[in-house]
């Protein structure tokens, strides 16, 4: 049996379709080199910083605040970046990925802890709680923005474990869209999943992970 005890997962991209694909769909639209519409929108996601779309996430500034910050950093190169129309084609896309929520549910039955760990806005917490049953999926929730702080800070995810009752990290696997947020719970001990746009390529792994022997 795996010694794994509790599963840890991100939201958008995970659960949905990921908003940085989406945001180099659009980005090949508008004109802009690879990678830079993403750059505009989401910042250095690799890091915490003060761009403002990391202030979003922290619960340091509005939605609103932080897209005229950004419009104005998409002006300055001739992009319109507008991290609305980025959420508007999402939102016109497809929903939660039901063979993921289902799985959860066969983990939950299985007797794992299970955590939500997402960078967010408080303004998109009525939205994304409508895609998929939240509160009975997730034991807990951890919403940058509502705790002050966002992945890849690792503080977050030891505030997840926390809030499970004090699971060792190495005790716990987490699937995210994101290498940098992969690689900062690696760091705690904690084993990861990255999850691509194939969620049956995750599904695999997160398989392999929990049968594999202690």
């Amino acid at each position: 049996m795996s010694e794994i005890r509790a599963v840890l997962f991100d939201f958008g991209g995970v659960f949905t379709p990921s908003p940085f694909d989406a945001a180099e769909e659009l980005g090949a639209e508008l004109g802009a080199k690879p990678g830079r519409v993403l750059e505009i929108m989401f910042g250095p996601y690799h890091e915490d910083t003060d761009h403002p779309w990391h202030r979003l996430e922290r619960g340091e500034i509005p939605l609103l605040e932080a897209r005229e910050a950004i419009l104005a950093l998409g002006r300055a190169e001739g992009i319109d970046a507008d991290p609305l129309r980025l959420f508007a084609r999402l939102g016109r896309g497809e929903g939660a990925r039901e063979p993921l929520v289902e799985r959860t549910r066969r983990l939950l039955a299985r007797g794992y802890r299970t955590a939500l760990v997402t960078n967010n806005a408080h303004e998109f917490r009525d939205g994304w709680r409508r895609l998929v049953p939240a509160d009975e999926l997730f034991e807990v929730i951890v919403d940058s923005s509502e705790v002050g702080m966002r992945k890849p800070d690792p503080r977050i995810f030891e505030l997840a474990l926390t809030r499970l009752g004090g699971v060792d990290p190495k005790h716990a696997l987490f699937l995210d869209d994101a290498p940098s947020n992969v690689a900062a719970v690696e760091k705690l001990g904690m084993k990861a999943v990255l999850v691509r746009p194939d969620l049956g390529d995750a599904l695999a792994a997160l398989d392999a992970l929990l049968e594999a022997p202690r």
